[in-house]
This record gives structure tokens, sequence and C-alpha cells, in this order.
């Protein structure tokens, strides 16, 4: 399994040979193309970092954390997982620290714990995916999938929950 990857690039690169393919500049070209889309990137990316830190600074999701814990409680999402819940979508690694909260408190085996493990794993960090999959189109038409992915990523949620409390 370690010749996996070295044995896919002498593949590629014998490919290129029999084609007769400049393999060099081509693999410049495509270095310089990734250059300037990861430059396209950095505005998406520091917009959100900082709704991420306003969101969290501004008391924000405190307060949407005591309005919205008695919905979920009421679709089957423990109250202790609304904060998970909300900062997921903006940021993986704000809603690990969460998870780890989490699994602190309530343990890993717990009924909470496992629907936090399962909620955060099969979710996705839908803003900054969203930031990295649409900074290179000209118009970004971003409301319809945003929105799709948030209320997939909820039902998923819900779902999962059940499930935990099934098995």
């Amino acid at each position: 399994m370690a010749m996996l990857i070295p044995l896919i690039f002498i593949a590629v690169f014998a490919f290129a040979a029999v084609k007769k393919v400049k393999i060099y500049e081509e693999f410049s070209a495509g270095v310089g193309e990734a250059l300037k889309f990861t430059l396209s990137l950095i505005p998406c990316l520091a917009a959100i970092f900082m709704m991420c830190e306003l969101f969290e600074v501004s008391t924000l999701s405190d307060k949407l954390t005591k309005l919205l814990s008695p919905v979920f409680s009421f679709l089957g999402i423990p109250a202790e997982l609304t904060k998970l819940v909300l900062i997921k979508p903006f940021s993986g690694s704000g809603s690990l620290a969460y998870l780890n909260e989490i699994i602190a408190e309530y343990g890993a085996d717990s009924y909470t714990g496992r629907c936090a493990c399962v909620c955060y794993g099969s979710s996705e960090t839908i803003f900054y995916i969203s930031a990295v999959y649409f900074a290179g189109l000209k118009q970004k038409k971003l409301a319809a999938p945003i929105a799709i992915s948030l209320v997939s990523t909820f039902l998923t949620t819900i779902l999962a929950c059940l499930l935990c409390r099934i098995m």
C-alpha cells in the first residue's frame, strides 16, 4: 500500500512520456493556475473566519443556543448539541472543540456523546466548502446550494440522533 502513490506517479509520467507531453511545463502551468485559485480563495475565507469570530464574540451563539435548545429537544436532538449544530456549518475546528467538551462532560458512550460524534462526523463545514467550490466562478449564486446544504445537514442531524436513540 505504501507503494501505491509512487506507482501512480510513475504511471502518470510514463503515460505523459508516451503521449509526448512536456511534463515539467504542464506541471508548472498547473501550479500557476493553482496559485491563482488559492489567491482567489483568500477573501472568501477571510470573510468566513471573521463571521465565525463575530458569531462567538457577539454572544449571538449563546443567545441562539438558548433560543433553539427547546426546539432541538422537541425534534430529538439533545439540547447539549445545539451549539455544535450551530457552529459546524461555519467552523470545523470550532465544532471539534465543542465535540471535545461534550465528550469530556457526558462521555463518548452516552447518548449525547454518540449523537455528538455522529452529527460531527456526518456533516461538513458548509460555508468553508462553498467558499472553496464557488471561489473560481464569475457568477456566484450561492443562496440555493447553501440553503439546500443547511436543510439537509439539519435533517441528517435529526435522523442521526434518532438512530443513536434506537441503537
